[in-house]
């Protein structure tokens, strides 16, 4: 890819043309800065971008966020709607941790008061919310529990004590996704997550606990519960061991299903089925399944998390309580209807490393963010700013009702192991005041800074392109890695 075939629309909106390649169905459209345009040509992202226009039954564009990076076939920062229920599902264009995905915790904490305990709550944070491959979590679930579990998100959470009514009506879908089938998930998908209910995971998953440093949008950022100077908790996990299964099984199984119905791809990792077939219908199910063990594990660690804010700060500060901003999904299949040259279509939405971000007024979002729009999060990398937006109307007619879900990797993972000494990192974060935890320091490499692109130039791409609306930036105080 050559930026030459990058037709320019705005500054931070840019397309590649339908006729760029003869198999493309749909063109690309891609939000972004140019200089992050001229460095995302440095992978495949933008190749990937193109291969995922070929996909059958896809309307209006693909879209391409600005944190793009090369993903497994589909790039991580791509959108992509297909026509339901005769376009086709694929899980590349989902990802291979299905729902992973953010919440955010407010509070009523000053970090005044609490600073003196931020290094007791970080001990009670990795205690609380287990991190790292393959980590047991505190429940030991049956398997009807784990069947339970994936069909009913986050409520079977609420009916262990675990939610209050307000966290699932602040959760996307209110946390459960309908159509889920725990019996289309292999045994070994089973075994790896039966006991990773309430754990973190390793990687760039993380839990930290944030100051609002500024408000940029007070109307929005009252409705969210969030002030200047006062502690959040941002919660990054997905379906762990379970729903990377699921998505390996079923890039296997579906396979024979691009012979069987004759479908063309340039890429095999683009593997696919429509989705009224039975292997389409077989991963829809499965996927909705490991969606709910996703949205039930993030209920869960909210719950432990609160549990170790009251263990640490309980009756030295006013107020310990974390009240749920909201909870949403950056790798998912969802079924939407969507303005598409003027008709409303329903679609399946794949959103991999991408954030749903309805804008004002729109179905399917608590009635206290109608006004204001859905919040949306963006996480920074490691030691930097994390960002609260919302949707706009914007998002709605141009990108699905989506924004970007992070700053995106510049760096790949072994590199940044090769560039960066885990200890060294951890001492320099330290001494800026971040109380950090984490499992190894390799680990800590691969999750450096450097690693990632900058957040608040990703954050002025999607406010830029009018798809998302600055309400608050966060800075960490106590960051818990894998």
């Amino acid at each position: 890819m050559e930026l030459k075939a990058v037709r320019k629309i705005s500054d931070y909106e840019w397309e590649i043309p339908v006729d760029y390649r003869p198999d493309m169905r749909v063109p690309v459209r891609l939000f972004a800065s140019r200089d992050m345009l001229e460095s995302s040509l440095e992978d495949l992202s933008l190749d990937q971008a193109v291969n995922a226009a070929t996909l059958p039954g896809l309307v209006g564009h693909v879209v391409v966020m600005p944190d793009m990076h090369q993903g497994y076939g589909f790039p991580i920062g791509g959108v992509a709607a297909t026509r339901y229920p005769d376009g086709v599902i694929s899980p590349g264009a989902i990802g291979y941790d299905i729902n992973c995905g953010v919440r955010l915790l407010g509070s009523q904490i000053r970090l005044e008061e609490a600073e003196p305990f931020l290094e007791d709550l970080a001990i009670a944070l990795d205690h609380y919310c287990p991190s790292g491959v393959g980590k047991q979590g505190h429940l030991s679930l049956t398997q009807a529990e784990l069947d339970a579990v994936c069909r009913e998100g986050s409520r079977w959470a609420l009916k262990k004590g675990m939610a209050s009514e307000q966290d699932l009506r602040r959760t996307e879908e209110e946390g459960r996704i309908e159509g889920a089938d725990p019996a289309k998930i292999s045994q070994r998908a089973r075994q790896r997550g039966i006991n990773q209910l309430g754990t973190l995971g390793s990687g760039n998953h993380f839990i930290e606990v944030d100051v609002v440093e500024q408000v940029f949008d007070p109307e929005a950022a009252a409705v969210m519960g969030l002030e200047e100077g006062m502690l959040t908790l941002l919660i990054h996990c997905g379906s762990r061991g379970l729903g990377h299964q699921v998505c390996s099984d079923y890039v296997q199984l579906l396979q024979p299903a691009v012979k069987r119905y004759q479908i063309k791809l340039p890429d095999r990792e683009l593997v696919c089925a429509p989705m009224n077939s039975p292997e389409g219908e077989d991963y829809m199910a499965a996927m909705r399944a490991a969606a709910n063990f996703a949205f039930c594990n993030r209920q869960v660690l909210a719950h432990y998390a609160r549990q170790a804010f009251e263990e640490v700060l309980a009756g030295k500060v006013k107020n310990w309580h974390l009240h749920q901003v909201y909870d949403l999904a950056h790798n998912i299949g969802k079924v939407e209807t969507h303005r598409v040259g003027g008709e409303d279509v329903r679609v399946c939405v794949h959103r991999k490393g991408a954030t749903r971000a309805f804008g004002p007024g729109a179905p399917g979002i608590p009635v206290e963010y109608s006004k204001t729009g859905q919040p949306v999060f963006v996480p920074g990398s490691m030691g930097t700013a994390s960002w609260v937006l919302v949707g706009t109307e914007g998002s709605m007619e141009r990108s699905f009702g989506s924004s970007c879900h992070g700053a995106g990797r510049v760096m790949s993972r072994s590199r940044a192991k090769k560039e960066v000494r885990g200890e060294r990192l951890r001492n320099e974060l330290q001494a800026e005041g971040i109380h950090i935890r984490a499992g190894s320091m390799a680990g800590l490499a691969e999750e450096a800074p450097q690693a990632y692109k900058d957040v608040d130039d990703v954050v002025k791409a999607v406010q830029g392109a009018g798809i998302a609306k600055k309400v608050a930036r966060l800075r960490p105080v106590v960051v818990i890695k894998g």
